[in-house]
């Protein structure tokens, strides 16, 4: 009996700030600050960015950002406009087009908005070093990650804009990864902003190289960039250079009417967010954040109107 008291005694000692003893209050307290953000998967650096969120934004009940595993910008979008508890999305600047371009839930331009344009995602093209241009892999193996995922996508509009038939696998990156270092499959692509712990992973034993992909030979919403050694040393020689296209990562919401309890919830995540940004740019937060610019505009995409409303009361 005594040791059961004191575990209540201790439990309630413990209990968060603002505890309320009863069940329908504490229900609503444990909610009122709470926003879901879809995220990716745990090889890629979507998690990073929301995991970084919630520690970064977390303020008991007031603020609370709970990060949940996604599978890939198209996915997530979907998540986004139906699945329930999901306020947020990371997912990539060309997922609206690629929308459109399907004529999948139309309007979904005006229903899903941006907060900010976080960094630009590298297209990673790794291959067997017996291969070395993305030409030769014609007719050959290639891995465009799972069906629906970002990476599904992106791979898609690319090798079709560069006129390379392949053999498309779509397994996850990971089981993807072994595949390719057993010679199962002859190369993999991977969307995600350097460096991605997946491919930090690789040893020199494994034979592996990074391709370059010219961005002249790409249309739509890409960018140029490349991969040195200090991202990848054991994919890129000291000293070398692999030139390859990149592609932005966005921070999506959902565009609550004004009256929906929701869109609240979501203006307190935008308003701490916003207060509190110089915080993510500061170890041990993901390097990536330096690369944000909050006031970026994207073209294509709509601002959420209570970021646009904190971005205007400070000029």
């Amino acid at each position: 009996m005594l040791c059961l008291v004191a575990v209540v005694g201790l439990t309630a000692a413990t209990a968060p700030r603002g505890f309320a003893q009863d069940i329908e209050t504490q229900r609503d307290l444990v909610n009122a600050g709470t926003v879901g953000i879809i995220s990716g998967g745990i090889t890629g650096t979507y998690v990073r960015i929301a995991s970084d969120l919630s520690n970064a934004l977390d303020d008991g009940y007031q603020s609370r950002v709970l990060a949940i595993l996604g599978k890939g910008s198209i996915r997530n979008i979907e998540d986004l406009l139906f699945l329930r508890g999901i306020d947020i999305a990371i997912v990539q600047s060309d997922v609206l087009e690629f929308y459109k371009s399907t004529g999948l839930f139309p309007g979904v331009q005006r229903q899903v908005n941006y907060i900010t344009k976080l960094y630009n995602e590298e297209v990673h093209l790794v291959a067997r070093k017996t291969i070395t241009s993305v030409e030769e892999l014609k007719d050959r193996k290639v891995n465009f990650g799972t069906q629906g995922s970002g990476t599904f996508m992106t791979a898609s509009v690319v090798f079709e804009a560069l006129g390379i038939d392949v053999d498309v696998v779509t397994d996850p990156e990971p089981i993807a990864m072994e595949k390719l270092r057993t010679g199962e499959i002859d190369a993999l692509v991977f969307v995600g902003g350097k460096p991605v712990t997946l491919l930090q992973q690789v040893s020199q034993d494994d034979d592996l190289t990074l391709l370059s992909i010219p961005l002249e030979k790409v249309q739509g919403p890409y960018l140029a960039s490349k991969f040195m050694s200090s991202d990848y040393p054991n994919l890129v020689p000291q000293g070398k250079e692999v030139a390859t296209i990149a592609v932005g990562a966005v921070l999506a919401a959902y565009n609550w009417k004004t009256e929906n309890p929701r869109y609240d919830k979501v203006a307190n995540f935008v308003n701490r967010f916003f207060d509190n940004f110089d915080t993510l740019l500061q170890p041990p937060y993901h390097p990536k954040w330096k690369e944000v610019d909050i006031r970026s505009e994207l073209p294509g995409w709509s601002r959420l109107p209570s970021a646009q409303a904190w971005l205007s009361a400070h000029p």
